[in-house]
Protein backbone atom coordinates (compact mmCIF):
# COMPACT_ATOMS: atom_id res chain seq x y z
CA UNK A 1 0.00 0.00 0.00
CA UNK A 2 3.17 2.37 1.14
CA UNK A 3 4.30 1.60 -2.40
CA UNK A 4 1.01 2.48 -4.31
CA UNK A 5 1.03 5.69 -2.05
CA UNK A 6 4.35 6.63 -3.27
CA UNK A 7 3.53 6.08 -7.22
CA UNK A 8 0.24 7.38 -7.36
CA UNK A 9 0.74 10.85 -5.46
CA UNK A 10 2.94 12.97 -7.79
CA UNK A 11 0.51 11.54 -10.78
CA UNK A 12 -2.72 12.89 -8.71
CA UNK A 13 -0.72 16.49 -7.87
CA UNK A 14 0.28 16.74 -11.56
CA UNK A 15 -3.82 16.37 -12.48
CA UNK A 16 -4.97 18.71 -9.72
CA UNK A 17 -2.62 20.96 -11.63
CA UNK A 18 -3.66 20.88 -14.94
CA UNK A 19 -6.95 20.64 -13.74
CA UNK A 20 -6.49 24.56 -12.07
CA UNK A 21 -5.12 25.83 -15.22
CA UNK A 22 -7.40 24.57 -17.54
CA UNK A 23 -9.92 26.08 -15.36
CA UNK A 24 -8.25 29.44 -14.83
CA UNK A 25 -8.30 29.80 -18.99
CA UNK A 26 -11.52 31.56 -19.36
CA UNK A 27 -11.07 34.23 -16.83
CA UNK A 28 -9.99 37.88 -17.90
CA UNK A 29 -7.57 39.18 -15.94
CA UNK A 30 -8.51 41.92 -13.75
CA UNK A 31 -7.14 44.96 -15.73
CA UNK A 32 -8.61 43.75 -18.69
CA UNK A 33 -12.53 44.04 -17.22
CA UNK A 34 -11.65 46.96 -15.65
CA UNK A 35 -10.57 48.83 -19.09
CA UNK A 36 -14.19 47.39 -20.47
CA UNK A 37 -15.95 49.26 -17.68
CA UNK A 38 -14.42 52.39 -18.56
CA UNK A 39 -14.92 51.92 -22.50
CA UNK A 40 -18.69 51.00 -21.50
CA UNK A 41 -19.04 53.91 -19.83
CA UNK A 42 -18.13 56.11 -22.77
CA UNK A 43 -21.21 57.39 -25.01
CA UNK A 44 -20.66 56.97 -28.66
CA UNK A 45 -18.21 60.05 -29.02
CA UNK A 46 -15.98 58.53 -27.55
CA UNK A 47 -16.26 60.52 -24.29
CA UNK A 48 -16.18 59.72 -20.97
CA UNK A 49 -19.23 61.60 -18.99
CA UNK A 50 -16.99 62.39 -16.06
CA UNK A 51 -15.30 64.55 -18.86
CA UNK A 52 -18.37 66.22 -20.68
CA UNK A 53 -19.16 67.08 -17.38
CA UNK A 54 -16.28 69.19 -17.22
CA UNK A 55 -16.77 70.14 -20.57
CA UNK A 56 -20.70 70.75 -21.17
CA UNK A 57 -20.03 71.55 -24.73
CA UNK A 58 -18.73 67.89 -25.13
CA UNK A 59 -15.69 68.65 -27.22
CA UNK A 60 -12.10 68.43 -25.99
CA UNK A 61 -10.33 70.96 -24.06
CA UNK A 62 -8.01 73.02 -25.72
CA UNK A 63 -5.45 71.61 -23.24
CA UNK A 64 -5.71 68.58 -25.55
CA UNK A 65 -4.50 70.17 -28.64
CA UNK A 66 -0.87 68.88 -28.17
CA UNK A 67 -2.14 65.22 -28.21
CA UNK A 68 -3.50 65.22 -31.51
CA UNK A 69 -1.41 62.77 -33.63
CA UNK A 70 0.46 64.33 -36.39
CA UNK A 71 -0.53 64.76 -39.30
CA UNK A 72 -3.56 63.09 -38.25
CA UNK A 73 -5.96 62.22 -40.69
CA UNK A 74 -9.00 64.13 -42.07
CA UNK A 75 -11.58 62.48 -40.12
CA UNK A 76 -10.02 63.12 -37.29
CA UNK A 77 -10.95 66.43 -35.24
CA UNK A 78 -8.69 68.47 -33.95
CA UNK A 79 -8.49 71.19 -31.97
CA UNK A 80 -7.15 74.87 -33.16
CA UNK A 81 -6.25 77.86 -31.80
CA UNK A 82 -6.43 80.88 -33.98
CA UNK A 83 -5.68 84.54 -32.69
CA UNK A 84 -6.69 87.17 -34.56
CA UNK A 85 -5.09 91.09 -34.79
CA UNK A 86 -8.66 92.67 -34.05
CA UNK A 87 -12.04 91.51 -34.54
CA UNK A 88 -13.59 93.49 -37.92
CA UNK A 89 -15.94 92.95 -40.22
CA UNK A 90 -13.80 93.60 -42.24
CA UNK A 91 -12.34 89.95 -42.63
CA UNK A 92 -15.96 88.58 -42.70
CA UNK A 93 -14.58 85.76 -45.21
CA UNK A 94 -13.28 84.20 -42.19
CA UNK A 95 -16.43 84.83 -40.18
CA UNK A 96 -18.04 83.17 -43.24
CA UNK A 97 -16.27 79.90 -42.97
CA UNK A 98 -16.82 79.57 -38.88
CA UNK A 99 -20.77 80.51 -38.93
CA UNK A 100 -21.38 78.40 -41.87
CA UNK A 101 -19.40 75.67 -40.30
CA UNK A 102 -16.75 75.21 -42.98
CA UNK A 103 -14.42 74.61 -40.26
CA UNK A 104 -16.62 71.68 -38.73
CA UNK A 105 -16.56 70.27 -42.13
CA UNK A 106 -12.54 70.11 -42.45
CA UNK A 107 -12.80 68.49 -39.01
CA UNK A 108 -11.59 71.61 -37.30
CA UNK A 109 -12.69 72.78 -33.39
CA UNK A 110 -11.73 76.39 -33.66
CA UNK A 111 -11.18 78.71 -30.71
CA UNK A 112 -10.41 81.76 -32.06
CA UNK A 113 -9.21 84.68 -29.66
CA UNK A 114 -8.45 88.18 -30.68
CA UNK A 115 -5.12 89.89 -29.79
CA UNK A 116 -6.04 93.57 -29.75
CA UNK A 117 -2.61 94.25 -32.08
CA UNK A 118 -0.61 92.34 -33.94
CA UNK A 119 2.12 92.25 -31.86
CA UNK A 120 0.35 90.75 -29.24
CA UNK A 121 -1.03 88.25 -32.00
CA UNK A 122 2.39 87.59 -33.30
CA UNK A 123 3.41 86.86 -29.47
CA UNK A 124 0.62 84.00 -28.68
CA UNK A 125 2.22 82.31 -31.74
CA UNK A 126 6.23 82.33 -30.99
CA UNK A 127 4.68 81.26 -27.30
CA UNK A 128 3.01 78.35 -28.68
CA UNK A 129 -0.23 79.99 -27.22
CA UNK A 130 -1.63 80.23 -30.51
CA UNK A 131 -1.21 77.73 -33.40
CA UNK A 132 -1.91 80.02 -36.27
CA UNK A 133 -2.39 84.09 -36.17
CA UNK A 134 -4.02 86.11 -38.52
CA UNK A 135 -2.22 89.72 -38.75
CA UNK A 136 -0.77 92.28 -41.12
CA UNK A 137 2.65 90.04 -42.35
CA UNK A 138 5.08 92.60 -41.68
CA UNK A 139 5.21 91.26 -38.60
CA UNK A 140 6.66 88.40 -39.41
CA UNK A 141 9.23 90.05 -41.64
CA UNK A 142 10.09 92.22 -38.12
CA UNK A 143 10.24 88.33 -36.27
CA UNK A 144 12.67 87.29 -39.34
CA UNK A 145 15.03 90.33 -39.09
CA UNK A 146 15.05 89.44 -35.27
CA UNK A 147 16.75 86.54 -35.69
CA UNK A 148 13.94 84.11 -34.85
CA UNK A 149 14.94 80.48 -34.57
CA UNK A 150 11.38 79.62 -36.06
CA UNK A 151 10.44 81.44 -38.75
CA UNK A 152 6.58 82.91 -38.84
CA UNK A 153 5.93 81.50 -42.48
CA UNK A 154 2.17 82.95 -44.14
CA UNK A 155 0.35 80.69 -45.76
CA UNK A 156 -2.99 82.16 -47.02
CA UNK A 157 -3.53 85.95 -47.92
CA UNK A 158 -7.40 87.10 -46.87
CA UNK A 159 -7.69 91.38 -47.46
CA UNK A 160 -5.93 92.80 -50.75
CA UNK A 161 -6.57 96.19 -50.06
CA UNK A 162 -6.41 98.51 -46.69
CA UNK A 163 -9.28 98.16 -44.10
CA UNK A 164 -9.10 101.92 -43.36
CA UNK A 165 -10.84 105.28 -44.28
CA UNK A 166 -10.22 108.90 -43.61
CA UNK A 167 -12.52 110.72 -41.60
CA UNK A 168 -13.20 114.56 -41.71
CA UNK A 169 -15.31 116.78 -39.30
CA UNK A 170 -17.10 118.37 -42.73
CA UNK A 171 -18.07 116.91 -45.56
CA UNK A 172 -15.29 117.04 -48.58
CA UNK A 173 -17.03 115.97 -51.96
CA UNK A 174 -13.41 117.25 -53.72
CA UNK A 175 -11.16 116.04 -51.18
CA UNK A 176 -7.55 116.13 -52.25
CA UNK A 177 -4.94 114.45 -49.91
CA UNK A 178 -3.01 117.76 -50.47
CA UNK A 179 -5.82 119.07 -48.11
CA UNK A 180 -4.78 117.61 -45.01
CA UNK A 181 -1.28 119.76 -44.97
CA UNK A 182 -1.00 121.29 -42.00
CA UNK A 183 -3.65 119.62 -39.55
CA UNK A 184 -3.64 117.06 -37.31
CA UNK A 185 -4.91 113.47 -38.24
CA UNK A 186 -4.78 110.36 -35.29
CA UNK A 187 -2.97 107.99 -37.07
CA UNK A 188 -2.01 104.28 -35.83
CA UNK A 189 1.01 102.60 -34.08
CA UNK A 190 4.42 103.02 -35.36
CA UNK A 191 5.46 100.59 -37.80
CA UNK A 192 1.70 98.48 -38.17
CA UNK A 193 0.21 98.66 -41.45
CA UNK A 194 -2.64 101.25 -40.79
CA UNK A 195 0.19 103.81 -40.09
CA UNK A 196 2.83 102.15 -42.40
CA UNK A 197 -0.14 102.39 -45.51
CA UNK A 198 -1.04 106.02 -44.43
CA UNK A 199 2.57 107.14 -45.09
CA UNK A 200 2.90 105.39 -48.03
CA UNK A 201 0.02 107.56 -49.78
CA UNK A 202 0.89 110.63 -48.18
CA UNK A 203 4.44 110.06 -50.00
CA UNK A 204 2.76 108.79 -53.32
CA UNK A 205 0.65 112.61 -53.43
CA UNK A 206 4.21 113.83 -52.42
CA UNK A 207 3.63 114.74 -48.93
CA UNK A 208 6.06 114.65 -46.25
CA UNK A 209 4.57 112.58 -43.18
CA UNK A 210 7.05 114.08 -40.79
CA UNK A 211 6.68 117.45 -41.82
CA UNK A 212 3.74 118.48 -43.74
CA UNK A 213 1.14 117.54 -41.06
CA UNK A 214 0.83 116.42 -37.64
CA UNK A 215 -0.09 112.75 -36.99
CA UNK A 216 -0.90 111.64 -33.29
CA UNK A 217 0.09 107.94 -32.63
CA UNK A 218 -0.34 108.38 -28.90
CA UNK A 219 -3.75 106.83 -28.73
CA UNK A 220 -4.63 103.08 -28.41
CA UNK A 221 -5.89 100.75 -31.12
CA UNK A 222 -9.71 100.76 -31.19
CA UNK A 223 -9.46 104.23 -29.36
CA UNK A 224 -9.22 107.20 -32.22
CA UNK A 225 -13.16 107.37 -33.01
CA UNK A 226 -13.86 107.89 -29.27
CA UNK A 227 -11.16 110.83 -29.21
CA UNK A 228 -12.00 112.05 -32.66
CA UNK A 229 -15.70 112.28 -31.17
CA UNK A 230 -14.49 113.37 -28.36
CA UNK A 231 -12.75 116.84 -29.98
CA UNK A 232 -9.32 115.30 -30.87
CA UNK A 233 -7.81 115.85 -34.27
CA UNK A 234 -9.11 117.49 -37.46
CA UNK A 235 -9.21 113.96 -39.03
CA UNK A 236 -8.79 110.43 -38.30
CA UNK A 237 -7.98 107.33 -39.79
CA UNK A 238 -10.76 104.69 -38.73
CA UNK A 239 -11.37 101.20 -39.38
CA UNK A 240 -14.85 99.85 -39.51
CA UNK A 241 -17.35 100.15 -37.67
CA UNK A 242 -16.02 103.24 -36.37
CA UNK A 243 -16.27 105.29 -39.36
CA UNK A 244 -19.48 104.37 -39.57
CA UNK A 245 -20.27 105.42 -35.91
CA UNK A 246 -19.05 108.85 -36.42
CA UNK A 247 -21.28 109.36 -39.51
CA UNK A 248 -24.00 107.91 -37.90
CA UNK A 249 -23.16 110.11 -34.96
CA UNK A 250 -22.98 113.44 -37.12
CA UNK A 251 -19.19 114.22 -35.97
CA UNK A 252 -17.58 112.49 -39.04
CA UNK A 253 -17.61 112.02 -42.52
CA UNK A 254 -15.71 109.63 -44.77
CA UNK A 255 -13.78 111.46 -47.31
CA UNK A 256 -11.45 108.67 -48.60
CA UNK A 257 -10.69 104.75 -48.80
CA UNK A 258 -7.17 104.05 -47.85
CA UNK A 259 -7.51 100.71 -49.86
CA UNK A 260 -8.56 102.40 -52.92
CA UNK A 261 -5.82 105.33 -52.56
CA UNK A 262 -3.38 102.52 -51.81
CA UNK A 263 -3.76 100.09 -54.39
CA UNK A 264 -3.84 96.41 -54.17
CA UNK A 265 -1.80 95.55 -50.64
CA UNK A 266 -1.01 92.42 -48.80
CA UNK A 267 -2.70 93.71 -45.72
CA UNK A 268 -4.05 90.73 -43.37
CA UNK A 269 -2.64 86.78 -44.00
CA UNK A 270 -2.65 84.01 -41.60
CA UNK A 271 0.83 82.57 -40.67
CA UNK A 272 2.30 79.76 -38.25
CA UNK A 273 5.47 79.11 -36.93
CA UNK A 274 7.56 77.18 -39.58
CA UNK A 275 7.95 73.82 -37.11
CA UNK A 276 3.82 73.86 -37.20
CA UNK A 277 3.64 73.80 -40.61
CA UNK A 278 6.63 71.27 -41.16
CA UNK A 279 4.10 68.65 -38.19
CA UNK A 280 0.90 69.25 -39.18
CA UNK A 281 0.52 69.76 -42.69
CA UNK A 282 -2.98 68.50 -43.32
CA UNK A 283 -4.18 70.72 -40.38
CA UNK A 284 -2.97 73.79 -42.26
CA UNK A 285 -4.47 72.56 -45.66
CA UNK A 286 -7.55 71.47 -43.72
CA UNK A 287 -7.44 74.99 -42.21
CA UNK A 288 -6.50 77.03 -46.21
CA UNK A 289 -9.82 74.51 -47.56
CA UNK A 290 -11.81 76.21 -45.08
CA UNK A 291 -10.76 79.48 -45.50
CA UNK A 292 -11.51 78.96 -48.79
CA UNK A 293 -15.12 78.42 -48.64
CA UNK A 294 -16.00 81.31 -46.54
CA UNK A 295 -13.94 83.48 -49.38
CA UNK A 296 -16.43 81.39 -52.35
CA UNK A 297 -19.44 82.59 -50.28
CA UNK A 298 -18.78 86.18 -49.73
CA UNK A 299 -17.79 86.65 -53.41
CA UNK A 300 -20.83 84.94 -54.61
CA UNK A 301 -23.61 86.15 -52.15
CA UNK A 302 -24.89 89.94 -51.74
CA UNK A 303 -23.98 92.11 -48.59
CA UNK A 304 -27.57 91.28 -47.16
CA UNK A 305 -26.67 87.90 -47.26
CA UNK A 306 -23.02 87.96 -45.97
CA UNK A 307 -24.42 90.65 -43.00
CA UNK A 308 -27.21 87.79 -42.29
CA UNK A 309 -24.65 84.92 -41.62
CA UNK A 310 -22.18 87.04 -39.71
CA UNK A 311 -24.53 88.48 -37.61
CA UNK A 312 -23.66 86.63 -34.53
CA UNK A 313 -20.16 87.46 -34.48
CA UNK A 314 -21.15 90.83 -33.99
CA UNK A 315 -24.39 90.98 -31.69
CA UNK A 316 -23.87 94.77 -30.93
CA UNK A 317 -23.76 95.47 -34.31
CA UNK A 318 -27.26 96.43 -36.04
CA UNK A 319 -28.07 94.90 -39.24
CA UNK A 320 -28.45 97.89 -41.47
CA UNK A 321 -25.24 99.26 -40.36
CA UNK A 322 -23.31 95.76 -40.73
CA UNK A 323 -24.65 95.25 -44.27
CA UNK A 324 -23.65 98.90 -45.31
CA UNK A 325 -20.27 98.73 -44.23
CA UNK A 326 -19.86 94.82 -45.94
CA UNK A 327 -21.67 96.78 -49.02
CA UNK A 328 -18.54 99.39 -48.49
CA UNK A 329 -16.07 96.80 -48.71
CA UNK A 330 -17.36 94.46 -51.10
CA UNK A 331 -17.30 97.64 -53.49
CA UNK A 332 -13.60 98.55 -53.39
CA UNK A 333 -12.64 94.93 -54.16
CA UNK A 334 -10.77 94.14 -50.38
CA UNK A 335 -11.03 90.14 -50.56
CA UNK A 336 -8.67 88.20 -52.35
CA UNK A 337 -10.50 85.75 -54.92
CA UNK A 338 -7.99 83.33 -54.13
CA UNK A 339 -5.58 83.22 -50.68
CA UNK A 340 -2.63 82.99 -52.40
CA UNK A 341 0.52 85.55 -51.17
CA UNK A 342 2.13 86.38 -54.70
CA UNK A 343 5.44 87.57 -54.83
CA UNK A 344 4.66 90.19 -56.28
CA UNK A 345 2.60 91.79 -52.97
CA UNK A 346 5.25 90.62 -50.95
CA UNK A 347 7.74 92.90 -52.99
CA UNK A 348 5.20 95.63 -52.34
CA UNK A 349 5.28 95.26 -48.54
CA UNK A 350 8.57 95.12 -48.46
CA UNK A 351 8.64 98.63 -49.83
CA UNK A 352 6.61 99.79 -47.69
CA UNK A 353 8.35 98.50 -44.92
CA UNK A 354 11.09 100.09 -46.54
CA UNK A 355 9.94 103.64 -47.15
CA UNK A 356 8.47 104.01 -43.58
CA UNK A 357 12.31 103.03 -42.29
CA UNK A 358 11.49 99.71 -40.42
CA UNK A 359 13.49 97.29 -43.00
CA UNK A 360 16.74 96.61 -41.87
CA UNK A 361 16.98 93.72 -44.45
CA UNK A 362 14.50 92.00 -47.12
CA UNK A 363 14.33 88.67 -46.72
CA UNK A 364 13.64 86.14 -49.20
CA UNK A 365 10.12 85.51 -50.19
CA UNK A 366 10.07 81.77 -49.95
CA UNK A 367 11.64 81.95 -46.73
CA UNK A 368 8.12 83.98 -45.57
CA UNK A 369 5.64 82.68 -47.70
CA UNK A 370 4.40 78.88 -48.22
CA UNK A 371 1.60 79.47 -50.87
CA UNK A 372 1.51 75.59 -51.70
CA UNK A 373 -2.03 75.14 -49.30
CA UNK A 374 -3.47 78.50 -50.64
CA UNK A 375 -3.20 77.05 -54.46
CA UNK A 376 -4.50 73.25 -53.35
CA UNK A 377 -7.54 74.62 -51.97
CA UNK A 378 -7.94 77.30 -54.49
CA UNK A 379 -8.41 74.16 -56.94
Amino acid sequence: MKKFTTQFLPLALCFTIFLMAFAGCGKAPKSTSTNATEASSKDSSGQNPKDMEEDPSGTASNSNSAETPKNAPSDTPVDVTLNEVAHSIFYAPMYVAIEEGYFMEENINLDLVTGFGADKTMTAVLSGEADIGFMGPETTVYTYNEGSNDRVVNFAQLTQRAGNFLVAREEMPDFSWQDICGHEVLGGRKGGMPQMVFEYILRQNGIDPSKDLTIDQSIDFGSTAAAFSGGKGEFSVEFEPGATALETEGVGYVVASLGVDSGYVPYTSFSAKSSYIEEHPDIIQRFTNALQKGMDYTLKHSPEEIAAVIAPQFKETDMETLTAIIARYHKQDTWKENLIFEESSFGLLLDILSDAGELTQRPVYKDLVNTSFAQKAAK
